[in-house]
């Protein structure tokens, strides 16, 4: 977890799109050619930065893509008290040689431009469904909120090698215009070499913009429901924890369960459509595998 990488000059914002681009076709590249082609590295060229920026590692070399899916048991939508399975997909990469990181159910898809071993940071984003008011009885009389992306970044620091604190903070776009921002910590034990549990807290804070598309009743609403008005505003979202095995079946492919429980806080938990028709308490169960493979930019 202590492997440092120094800092070299890096690249233009073309170059990092070129990253982005690369990855994609890696990505494609891998599927289409089966997976038992897909540790060879495959090379791509880009040009060369017309200027240079510190502290960030170069485009060029070799790069680790991870790619999987996951099955996940989650509450219909966020309040609900009752759950639905759905799948999510897996998504990370990051320099080849450093160190194999550790990964959360929390993560969602990101790229670590920045890796420094112990610290890590770069773009990270999430798709967050639309929630349709036909779909469930309990939001009878409610408007639709329409499909989000979720566009940011992340930090992560490892201050010791079982302990991982990282952060994601990103804005919305589509079904809110708000910011959310994720915090965790997991506590990591290697139980052999092919196994690993990890368990830890969470805490989420909302904008306002992010919480009331989801928890407000205008006074339409109040009428066609019987709830009463209620106009939700940001702050603390929810507080919980997590906890998850993993399993490493060789180096490239990885299988992992995990349970993570949270508890709604602020206005989404005073939200009628929460007190009197879901739960402030949100649990999720899940099981997934992921595949590793390289592939070099010059």
């Amino acid at each position: 977890m202590k492997q440092t990488i120094p800092a070299t000059p890096c690249c233009s914002k073309s170059t990092t799109n070129g990253i982005l681009f690369a990855a994609a076709l890696a990505s494609l590249s891998a599927t289409i050619g089966g997976f038992d082609r897909a540790s060879a590295q495959t090379a791509f060229t880009l040009p060369a930065p017309p200027f240079e920026l510190p502290l960030v590692p170069p485009a060029s070399g070799t790069w680790n893509v991870m790619i999987g899916a996951e099955g996940q048991y989650r509450p219909d939508f966020e309040g609900a008290n009752h759950s639905l399975f759905s799948p999510v997909p897996i998504f990370s990469i990051r320099r080849a040689g450093s160190v194999d990181q550790f990964r959360s159910p929390r993560d969602n898809i990101s790229i670590a431009l920045i890796d420094f071993g112990d610290l890590r940071a770069g773009p990270a984003g999430k798709f967050v469904p639309s929630r349709k008011a036909t779909s469930y009885s309990e939001l009878t009389g409610l408007g639709d909120v329409k499909a989000a992306f979720e566009i940011g970044g992340f930090l992560e620091y490892f201050p010791v090698d079982w302990l991982r604190v990282r952060n994601e903070t990103r804005a919305g776009f589509g079904g809110h215009e708000g910011v959310v921002s994720d915090f965790s910590a997991d506590f990591i034990v290697p139980v052999t070499r092919a196994v690993t549990v990890s368990a830890g807290p969470r805490f989420t804070w909302e904008s306002t913009k992010a919480v009331s598309p989801y928890f407000s009743i205008d006074a339409v609403q109040a009428a066609a429901t019987g709830l009463q008005a209620y106009d939700a505003k940001g702050g603390a979202h929810s507080v919980g924890a997590g906890a998850q095995v993993k399993y490493r079946i060789d180096p490239q492919w990885e299988v992992h369960s995990y349970v993570e429980y949270e508890r709604l806080l602020g206005d989404a938990a005073k939200s009628p459509i929460v007190t009197a028709r879901g739960s402030v308490n949100q649990t999720t169960v899940g099981i997934g595998a992921s595949y590793s493979f390289d592939f070099k930019i010059r």
